[in-house]
């Protein structure tokens, strides 16, 4: 027991970390950049032993990331503080990130185009000065996750369908390269997913 503990502590710890994070994320609860800040710090450790060197990479955009979407969001609620309603009765107020929209569709193409350019550069760069053994997807999957969390940081409902594909080339290569906990993560981020769109969803109607 001792010896699975020290080989996977870190993929655990960060697993549990993922675990408050889409919960937080599922509720539009500023909360969850805090540990949209901590969590990809520790990944670029845990990533880049396990030779995944483009999500290493990501890691770090994340870390950086989490630290714009929490000032976005914070600046956000200054603006348009979160509703109170039943504040006097339950003694609690809603910490949660007020307009949640749609991707406009003037956004589609420059957003497509900086997709399909990051996936590029990204698979450049693992090709030519990695040893990665899975180049095409882990570009794919550093792609899509910056455009996800722009779009996350943005509050566009949108960014959920982005995560879906995401977790879900996630989930197989994290099983692929002996990364078990981090792998089952992600497989229940598809689940969350799919119950954040509707969620986030019901919000905006609210």
């Amino acid at each position: 027991m001792n010896e699975f503990l020290a080989l996977h502590w870190l993929d655990i710890f960060t697993t549990i970390l993922g675990l408050f994070y889409i919960w937080l994320e599922y509720r539009a609860h500023i909360a969850l950049w805090i540990f949209g800040i901590v969590m990809p710090a520790l990944d670029v450790w845990l990533y880049y032993s396990h030779g995944l060197y483009g999500d290493a990479g990501m890691a770090v955009y994340y870390t950086l990331a989490g630290v714009y979407g929490y000032l976005a969001w914070k600046t956000a609620q200054r603006k348009n503080p979160p509703e109170t309603a039943g504040a006097a009765e339950t003694g609690q107020v809603k910490a949660v990130s007020p307009g949640i929209t749609h991707l406009p569709l003037r956004k589609y193409l420059p957003v497509g185009l900086c997709f399909l350019a990051a996936w590029a550069a990204t698979y450049y760069v693992l090709v030519t000065w990695t040893d990665s053994s899975v180049p095409l997807l882990d570009a794919l999957t550093n792609a899509l996750s910056f455009i996800g969390l722009w779009a996350l940081a943005r509050k566009y409902i949108e960014q959920w369908l982005f995560w879906i594909v995401v977790d879900v080339v996630c989930t197989c290569l994290y099983i692929q390269k002996g990364i078990p906990f981090k792998a089952a993560l992600y497989g229940l981020y598809v689940v969350i997913a799919i119950l954040g769109w509707f969620k986030w969803k019901k919000m905006m109607t609210k």
